[in-house]
């Protein structure tokens, strides 16, 4: 599950937070949609007994998992639709919610978007159902965007650690070395760019989710929550690191302005004018099936760190949740604690291109073995195994971040636009934040 492209974010429905945000303000009052005694032995009858749920999700393995859960439980229906898309779903789902009535069962949702509908009492606690036991399972990473104090409000089902994949026949025609950090990656832009004007690093037209990403791989917290407690810093030590850094990329000419997930940026990837891209595990799938023609082309390392040292965040991916309004919220966490725990529908995500969350998958002999023919025969896996571990622990997402990801553009997208200072729209973009966050009832920077 990677993050919407800029553009369809920016063209998405932004999520109606008014209703979340004052849902908010009661959010620790709210109950539980099933009984406190409920245990796992719950799970296992209502399993048994059968039932109809129903399941949103957009992720391609999802009518083989729900088809192979169905054989495996006979006496149970899923009814599995495709509400849209990150923001397209949030809408239709947020609209549910204010209306009380309508949401699925089981619900796909980004973990960025996770804390807007944690907050707003929209999902069921699993805890009750001893989903705490599965914590060992996880990554610590993915883990803790569906935790919240001893709350538990999904299971993760796949992750996005970063990692540098970078087009090797053109490092090499160029004698570009593979960076380990970001001042060798600096040079190797300059590098490339003297040799062949046509030719950048990467691209990089201005990206929420991107600029996220890499103020976490830097070590930046600059948002914290604390229920509606809510402090924004988009000038802390790590966010100024990574700025700091990427400043003398944008201001000297050497991103491409090639937006994201275009078809120029597609076509730029296969022909060799954009050499590098950092971005989560999920990637090879897109380039496989995207850029076809850049077969043999292209590998994996490690994302550069700024002192040497291993050092990654996540880009993108998500969990499933069981909504309030699920009328056999037993049934429902059933079915999620298979979806994302058993090993029969890890090896249906896996075997079609997913990369999980799960420590078990995630080490096993078969995936890190695995030899990609798009990659040259490389192991990929074992970089992108390893980059999983390296996730650099603390980051928080705004409780409305998919608010806060659809007014970038307007802010820090126009230091993009003018190649000026980077910390200018994110102090911009931080002021629109703080107000309005307190118009939502939040309390920030207060």
């Amino acid at each position: 599950m990677k993050h919407l492209s800029r553009a369809g974010r920016r063209a998405a429905v932004v999520v109606a937070l008014g209703a979340a945000a004052s849902l908010a303000l009661a959010a620790c009052a709210g109950g539980s949609g099933a009984s406190s005694s409920s245990s796992s032995d719950s799970i296992d009858a209502a399993l048994q007994k059968g039932g109809e749920i129903t399941y949103w999700s957009w992720t391609p393995q999802a009518d083989a998992q729900v088809k192979a859960f169905e054989a495996a439980y006979p006496n149970v229906k899923v009814n599995l639709v495709n509400a849209g898309t990150g923001n397209d779903e949030y809408t239709k789902l947020q609209n549910a919610i204010t209306a009380g009535s309508g949401a699925p069962d089981v619900v796909q949702i980004e973990y960025y978007a996770l804390p807007q509908f944690e907050l707003s009492n929209a999902l069921l606690d699993l805890s009750q159902y001893g989903f705490g036991d599965l914590q060992q399972d996880y990554t610590a990473s993915t883990w803790g965007h569906v935790v919240s104090g001893d709350s538990i409000y999904g299971l993760p089902q796949d992750s996005g650690p970063i990692a540098l994949f970078y087009n090797k026949t053109v490092f090499d025609k160029y004698g570009i070395p593979v960076p380990t950090t970001w001042d060798q990656y600096i040079a190797a832009a300059q590098k490339l760019h003297a040799a062949d004007p046509t030719k950048y690093i990467a691209a990089d037209t201005g990206d929420a989710g991107f600029t996220t990403t890499m103020i976490w791989q830097a070590g930046g917290q600059p948002f914290k929550t604390d229920g509606t407690n809510v402090t924004i810093n988009l000038q802390d030590a790590g966010t100024k690191k990574w700025t700091s850094t990427w400043n003398q990329l944008l201001q000297g000419g050497l991103l491409a302005p090639i937006p994201a997930w275009s078809d120029d940026w597609y076509k730029a990837l296969g022909n060799g004018t954009i050499a590098s891209i950092v971005l989560g595990a999920w990637m090879p799938g897109v380039l496989q099936g995207s850029v076809p023609q850049a077969s043999g082309d292209w590998a994996v390392a490690p994302v550069p760190t700024y002192d040497g040292k291993p050092a990654t965040s996540e880009s993108g991916g998500g969990a499933q949740a069981v909504t309030k309004q699920s009328q056999n919220p037993a049934l429902a966490a059933g079915f999620l604690k298979w979806l994302n725990n058993s090993d029969a529908s890890l090896k249906i995500f896996t075997d079609q291109g997913g990369f999980p969350s799960t420590k078990a998958q995630l080490t096993s002999p078969d995936f890190l073995n695995y030899q990609s023919t798009y990659f040259g025969g490389q192991k990929i896996n074992q970089v992108l195994s390893q980059a999983a571990q390296d996730v650099v622990p603390g980051w928080q997402y705004l409780p409305y971040q998919v608010y806060a990801n659809s007014i970038f553009g307007d802010t820090v997208g126009q230091s993009y636009a003018n190649k000026s200072d980077l910390n200018q729209g994110l102090t911009s973009w931080q002021a629109s934040l703080v107000q309005y966050g307190n118009s939502q009832g939040f309390s920030v920077n207060k």
